[in-house]
């Protein structure tokens, strides 16, 4: 099937982060098409708001780690609906378990770092791939953005794993930019800040407590809809002469203070 339409990937889609950027590709005119760990019936109501506001959508579970799921998201797209023009890179894990750096596991380092830095790197592959195979529509071949975190640049020695996976995602943004700059497929990051999502339930206290004492310039949490619109921007055509870059949106947490 071809949709007229453009598509738009997003992995992790079916809650927090990457339901917002759903939900707002949605309003934006995307078919999309998400790939996700989570069974539907568990966010069916996520996906009942979508069908109310006529939005087309396939739900695949599977894991970005495996290469099996992988290809076979992909060509379930592509059969729904014969073409990528987005992809968002927004599935990724915490450790289980916060450990000092000294006491990390290597289980734990897989992981984290298996997930999101190996996982995402080849999901792009075969998108990226994908996306060199098709038409150009309107004034670029295709969109990649790369949801990494505040974590790019901030130490947290409890999840340095963490920390390190993004930071190897940042670094992949400016590589995938560079090589697919020429085909017109333009490559960006968004760096969240504190986004109040099911990851940072379990510290919401110790984060509630660094805004109320002014850690944050914009004193409130994030919310997933806050990524969705920086992600549609990157994805719209007022940045075409523009690629490798990231966006904090983290409530100005980046901003060095005296």
């Amino acid at each position: 099937m071809q949709v007229s339409r453009k598509v738009a990937i997003v992995t992790g889609g079916s809650r927090g982060i990457g339901h917002g950027v759903v939900k707002q590709l949605g309003q934006d005119g995307y078919a999309l098409a998400v790939l996700d760990i989570n069974a539907l019936a568990d966010y069916q109501a996520n996906f009942d708001a979508l069908d109310k506001a006529g939005v087309e959508w396939l739900y695949v579970q599977g894991s970005i780690t495996s290469a099996a799921d992988r290809e076979s998201f992909l060509a379930k797209t592509l059969e729904k609906f014969g073409r990528v023009d987005v992809l968002v890179n927004n599935a990724g894990v915490a450790p289980k378990t916060r450990q000092d750096v000294l006491d990390m596991t290597e289980e734990s380092f897989d992981f984290v770092v298996g997930t999101n830095l190996k996982g995402t790197m080849f999901m792009t592959q075969i998108v990226a791939r994908q996306m060199l195979k098709q038409d150009i529509r309107g004034k670029k071949r295709g969109v990649i953005v790369n949801i990494t975190s505040s974590s790019v640049n901030v130490s947290s020695p409890n999840r340095a794993e963490y920390c390190m996976s993004k930071a190897g995602l940042a670094i992949l943004t400016q590589v995938l930019a560079d090589r697919l700059a020429a085909e017109r497929v333009l490559v960006y990051e968004i760096r969240p800040g504190v986004i109040e999502t099911d990851m940072t339930r379990v510290v919401h206290k110790k984060y509630s407590d660094l805004i109320e004492a002014g850690a944050f310039p914009i004193a409130r949490w994030g919310q997933p809809e806050d990524i969705g619109l920086a992600v549609s921007a990157f994805c719209d055509d007022k940045f075409i002469y523009t690629t490798g870059n990231h966006v904090d949106v983290d409530g100005g947490f980046h901003i060095k203070r005296l």
